[in-house]
């Protein structure tokens, strides 16, 4: 891929803009949809939240500052769609969002992009009864195998309190895979 400054020259420029926004949705759909899909779990509904995602960088990429890199914002928006899709669901179901993520796990053998076996779903209810922050570091690290330096870009947190997060996240996904 050519310089990052130069790509961001280009999805800025209303002439080289088309173009570049198509080479930005092949170079990155794949790994933000499974970003997005750890955090919403079901297909559809990632595929809709992986658009919205696409439509805030599109409106916003004039916006975008340099001060990160392209990756860590649009990681960034694609966390905070996510968290607003979930939050909105829970609201509307008039439950929590902790009940609201264990009930889409409960509906992951159903969905037929999942082929996954019982270990996976039994692994997929430890992580939906971890706090917001410390499945978000979860997933980034273990199922991402992101750098502490790129997540602390994303979620704008330090690497010593990503650090902590991710062994206590690891820690209650142990106990409760051990006790069940």
């Amino acid at each position: 891929m050519i310089k990052e400054i130069t790509f961001i020259e280009q999805l800025k420029n209303p002439v080289s803009q088309e173009k570049a926004f198509r080479e930005l949705i092949s170079l990155y759909k794949e790994r933000l949809y499974w970003h997005i899909r750890k955090i919403i779990i079901s297909h559809d509904d990632a595929d809709d939240v992986l658009q919205n995602t696409f439509i805030k960088v599109f409106k916003n990429i004039n916006n975008f500052k340099g001060d990160s890199k392209l990756y860590s914002w649009m990681y960034r928006i694609a966390t905070n769609e996510s968290i607003n899709f979930l939050n909105k669901k829970a609201k509307i179901n008039k439950i929590d969002n902790p009940t609201l993520q264990l009930q889409m796990v409960e509906n992951l053998q159903a969905d037929v992009y999942f082929d996954g076996d019982e270990i996976q779903i039994k692994l997929q209810k430890a992580i939906a009864k971890l706090p917001e922050k410390q499945k978000l570091i979860f997933n980034m690290k273990y199922f991402d195998n992101m750098k502490y330096n790129d997540i602390s870009e994303i979620l704008d947190t330090s690497v010593g309190a990503l650090k902590a997060s991710y062994h206590h996240a690891r820690k209650k996904i142990e106990n409760y895979l051990t006790s069940e």
